[in-house]
């Protein structure tokens, strides 16, 4: 029996086919394995993949990108305003997020979901133009720091796209599962570095692997670097060659750097595999047309800072995961940037005793995980039980506990760190003292953020007591839910308050 694995990334979405024993990527109607994750709105077409990308020098404003960013988001969240930066415009409208679309004198307004299900669609056609029958079970990655509401949106689009969602996994642990790490042996821990570089955001995450359980121990995920970095400072570079030539400045013109971008990014594709590559823009501007050659040892050049930053997250990582480089026995490389060779040279500096599994294409080997996952779950012949994986559930976030100490400066106390199994319960005493009440808040803190809160308890009309303990329970289910109880133990008075999701 066919299934389907999805890797819906936020610049581009690639999805493989697990049928007759082997899960394979398949290419799309352009013959691309890889099919960008843009739609563009054109009069009543919606048109899907590398069109709509070819088409945004044209049609910037009614082409979306990126949506992956949003889903799941309010208008007001903080990745939201990034979006925001794009050409499409992002509207608020009673509270809810839209995509504003103009066609000619007529204004519509399109949901994120909306979005992400026209890529699922191709997703499902691609998918089941080379099975050549209809296949709908999938499982779908999602990136570890995705909150509840994101999940569950992103669930829902793959759904109305028609899709039968069988599970979703973690991105790191898909990209595990690709190169069958914990399948070759039932016993015994070791730990693995997943070193994700997509095309808009770096991950890397540490997993302990034990009898085929993946367990998240740290993860760090940067926003502000990724492919579209090394392809923006080679546009940059290309537009400087061409006001040196020519004597036209043409950086602050969208449409010429549009075509800029365009062609650096075919340039940096090429240069993973070639020495050197050529640049050729039609019509740059005024009627010039620009041709310029570009060496890989100059892309490294113009990239080397990037680079750095590309890789400096890793020991940010094991700093605060309390491990060594050292500790880690494989290095398993994702992502479509993830092909630069000098980004490959790099790692294995910083790892030369450890294996680096990068023999799989970087920016299929999540699909690939998640389509033998979906193999897995539909019924896989002669698979035994104990050759299953198991990803588990864990926190996205720290869920910590405010508190006031005695020169009355706020504490706050980590009860679930990020990357606790779920659902898990944790209990801690509070001394009351003199106090004829209490306020317990709980807050959350995602990945490079301050903390927020997410809820609070009053305790009044209290008994002050030399030892008086109160008693806090926190709860998280396996869906981000929380349950906070606080009990007065002296009086056996309690208060209970529940959050929908940690998110």
């Amino acid at each position: 029996m066919a299934a389907i694995g999805v890797h819906f990334g936020y610049t581009c979405a690639c999805v493989a086919v697990f049928k007759d024993g082997r899960a394979d990527v398949v290419a799309n109607d352009a013959g691309d394995r890889v099919t960008p994750a843009v739609v563009a709105y054109r009069d009543t077409e919606q048109i899907v993949g590398i069109a709509a990308k070819q088409g945004r020098v044209r049609n910037a404003a009614n082409t979306v990108v990126k949506v992956k960013q949003v889903l799941g988001r309010s208008f007001d969240d903080p990745e939201t305003q990034t979006h925001r930066s794009e050409k499409c415009q992002v509207v608020n409208r009673d509270q809810k997020l839209f995509y504003e679309i103009s066609s000619g004198d007529q204004t519509t307004f399109i949901p994120p979901h909306d979005v992400a299900k026209l890529i699922f669609n191709k997703m499902k056609e691609t998918a089941q133009s080379a099975v050549g029958s209809d296949v709908t079970e999938a499982v779908i990655t999602v990136p570890f720091e995705f909150a509840h509401a994101q999940k569950s949106a992103l669930r829902e689009a793959a759904e109305a796209a028609g899709f039968h969602v069988l599970r979703l996994i973690h991105e790191p642990a898909a990209a595990l599962l690709a190169y069958g790490v914990g399948q070759d042996s039932s016993s015994g821990k070791s730990h693995v570095l997943a070193w994700k570089l997509g095309g808009s955001s770096l991950s890397v995450t540490v997993l302990q692997v034990n009898g085929g359980m993946f367990r998240v121990l740290h993860t760090v995920t940067d926003h502000s670097i990724g492919g579209e970095s090394f392809t923006q400072a080679l546009a940059q570079h290309l537009a400087a060659e061409f006001k040196r030539s020519f004597r036209h400045d043409v950086s602050s013109n969208p449409r010429a750097m549009l075509k800029l971008m365009s062609g650096a990014d075919m340039i940096k594709h090429s240069l993973s595999s070639l020495e050197s590559a050529n640049c050729f823009v039609d019509s740059l501007h005024d009627g010039i047309d620009f041709d310029c050659s570009i060496s890989r040892a100059r892309f490294e050049l113009l990239c080397s800072s990037l680079f750095s930053k590309s890789i400096q997250p890793i020991r940010v990582l094991l700093e605060e995961a309390g491990l060594s480089t050292s500790d880690i026995n494989k290095v398993v490389l994702c992502g479509g940037s993830a092909r630069i060779p000098r980004l490959q040279q790099m790692i294995r500096d910083m790892f030369p005793e450890v294996e680096l599994l990068s023999s799989a294409p970087p920016d299929e080997v999540i699909a690939v995980g998640a389509a033998l996952e979906a193999g897995l779950l539909v019924g896989k012949e002669g698979l035994r039980p104990e050759e299953e994986s198991v990803s588990v559930d864990v926190s996205a976030t720290d869920i910590l506990l405010k508190e006031v100490d005695d020169t009355g400066a706020e504490v706050f106390t980590v009860l679930l760190p990020s990357g606790t199994p779920l659902p898990a319960r944790r209990h801690h005493i509070l001394k009351g003292g003199a106090l004829s009440s209490l306020r317990l808040q709980i807050y959350q803190r995602l990945i490079s953020r301050q903390p927020e809160k997410l809820a609070q308890i009053v305790l009044r009309d209290l008994e002050p007591s030399e030892n008086h303990n109160i008693d806090a329970v926190v709860t998280m289910k396996r869906d981000g839910s929380l349950q906070v109880s606080c009990v007065d133990q002296s009086s056996g008075r309690s208060e209970v308050v529940s959050v929908a999701a940690a998110s």
